[in-house]
């Protein structure tokens, strides 16, 4: 009996050590997948500012965390029943992905006996079927700012996020009202209480709009439920976001002039008439800002290093937009991620031109490519955005990029771009090709990425080196290419053709294996993934 007792006792150590190995194993795996984000702190000059706006930071800091907490109850559901328990490397992990899945790795699991992500996040009930929404008659089902929810009885409803999430967005509601009686400048005061009111409300119009006439502020702040890129089932519904941005006021007067250029620009994509016949808003502007903090969203995997608001395409019409540059946050990725890539995949002969300014004219007229080409159908299918259903940002992106570089082409024949090499846009555009598509092709910018990466290639407009795996823009090609595929993007849309859209993503949307062999090498040389920040008050000293 003792013998036995000791062999059980020896087993029991034994699968002790097992399990313990493992989890020493599974700790240095997710410890390494931290290792891939560059840690950035966001810091800015606070000198430029008043003392009321430095006394408006805190209140807007606050505000915007609570968005943070509601993008993880839209993202997964209860944040601290999740992390609560986790080793220090899942936990960290996990407040990076705002979730269990890994957001650039297209969401895969990375706690154990978690299943995949639902495609449509917390916003519809996790059994719902495509047929019962279909059949819900109640018309604010696809509104941006609803959520779909069981009644007693079992059957579909809608509630407003003012109802579904009230307690928060009363709170932030009431920290804008603070702020506004503080702020100075009188359009960034009459933003404060308009999205206070809005935040309560569902309606972000007079908000949106109140946004875009703000001219002269020193501070900007973007808050609310914005961009529906979370709701991979239906693309209807918003999460919430927060940005609290400081305007670089040199590099912005620098942009000023290519505002009045929109209606130009707009003429001169490569469509017929019909499709280019929307004309952009002058009150459009372009800034440059750093950034100090990220909540939500936009906080949730890859960070985003421009800003194209607002979304409403009725705003857009009256206002247009403003597209905001985050240029601290831009000369992060391109320093740590974007040149490093670069040495690696292009061909030598052609790394002299990729440079930051390229860079940042390139995500520029991506952002200003979002608001030119079509944004009602033109044969009564209503705005491309319901045409084109669960397709449609990834088509609007790949629409932002490709039509971006060929807005850029267009400057330089206008003569708008000078002394500069069109060439060195058009090779930092393929290197950040390889900068995006690291984060996976299951995301609307991945798929995005891909559809270009795809046709360009395709049609020869990248030249790939086999024995070298190095990579080489043709200029002439890439010039036809780029032109060409905008046309079809944006034809596409004006069409509001949903067929071709889908076949669009699935004839172009995945990751041939010749890049798949680049992206390793990539991986193994330690380049990082992304950006990570070390941000908020206790950063900038307040």
């Amino acid at each position: 009996m003792k013998k036995i007792l000791i062999s059980l006792s020896v087993i029991a150590s034994l699968v002790a050590c097992k399990q313990t190995d493992t989890t020493q194993k599974q700790m240095d795996a997710i410890k390494a997948k931290i290792e891939e984000y560059a840690l950035v702190r966001l810091t800015t000059d606070l000198a430029q500012l008043s003392e009321k706006e430095k006394q408006m930071l805190p209140l807007l800091f606050e505000a915007a965390k609570i968005m943070d907490d509601l993008f993880w109850k839209q993202a997964y559901g209860d944040k601290e029943q999740l992390l609560q328990g986790l080793d220090e490397y899942t936990r960290r992990f996990a407040e990076i992905n705002y979730g269990p899945w890994e957001r650039l790795n297209n969401m895969e699991p990375f706690i154990e006996g978690i299943g995949p992500k639902p495609l449509g996040a917390t916003f519809y009930p996790s059994d719902m079927t495509l047929e019962e929404f279909e059949s819900l008659t109640d018309r604010a089902k696809t509104s941006l700012y609803t959520v779909i929810r069981r009644d007693e009885k079992g059957q579909l409803k809608v509630v407003p996020y003012s109802e579904e999430y009230k307690d928060e967005l009363t709170r932030a509601s009431a920290l804008l009202l603070q702020a506004a009686a503080i702020a100075e400048d009188e359009g960034l005061k009459k933003y404060l209480m308009a999205r206070s009111k809005a935040l309560l409300t569902n309606n972000y119009f007079e908000s949106d709009l109140a946004w875009m006439d703000m001219k002269n502020n020193k501070i900007d702040f973007v808050i609310g439920p914005i961009e529906n890129y979370e709701d991979r089932l239906l693309g209807y519904k918003a999460a919430f976001e927060s940005y609290i941005l400081v305007k670089d006021m040199e590099w912005t007067q620098k942009l000023a002039h290519i505002a009045q250029l929109l209606p130009k620009l707009q003429q001169s994509l490569p469509v017929l008439d019909v499709y280019k016949a929307e004309k952009p808003a002058s009150s459009s502007d372009l800034g440059a800002y750093d950034a100090i903090y990220y909540a939500g969203d936009c906080n949730a995997g890859s960070k985003t290093i421009a800003i194209n608001l607002p979304n409403d395409p009725e705003v857009q019409k009256l206002k247009g937009s403003r597209r905001l540059q985050l240029k601290n946050s831009m000369k992060a990725k391109f320093d740590k991620i974007l040149l490093p890539i670069a040495n690696m995949v292009i061909d030598p002969k052609q790394i002299k031109y990729v440079s930051f300014d390229a860079f940042f004219e390139n995500v520029m007229f991506h952002e200003i490519a979002h608001g030119l080409g079509v944004h009602r159908t033109i044969n009564g299918k209503g705005d491309v955005r319901e045409a084109l259903k669960e397709s449609y940002s990834a088509i609007e992106e790949a629409k932002a990029d490709i039509t971006g570089l060929y807005l850029v082409t267009q400057m330089h024949a206008m003569g708008e771009i000078k002394d500069k090499d069109l060439l060195e846009n058009y090779v930092t555009f393929l290197a950040g090709i390889f900068r995006s598509v690291r984060f996976g092709a299951s995301s609307a910018h991945g798929k995005s990425n891909m559809i270009q990466f795809n046709y360009l290639l395709e049609n020869g407009a990248f030249e790939f080196d086999p024995s070298k795996g190095l990579y080489s823009v043709n200029f002439e090609k890439m010039k036809k290419a780029v032109s060409n595929l905008s046309g079809l993007i944006i034809k596409l849309q004006g069409d509001g053709d949903y067929q071709k859209a889908t076949e669009l993503i699935a004839n172009e949307g995945s990751i041939p294996t010749q890049l798949t062999k680049a992206l390793e090498r990539i991986a193994q040389a330690g380049i990082p993934r992304d950006i990570v920040f070390e941000q908020g008050p206790q950063v900038l000293g307040l």
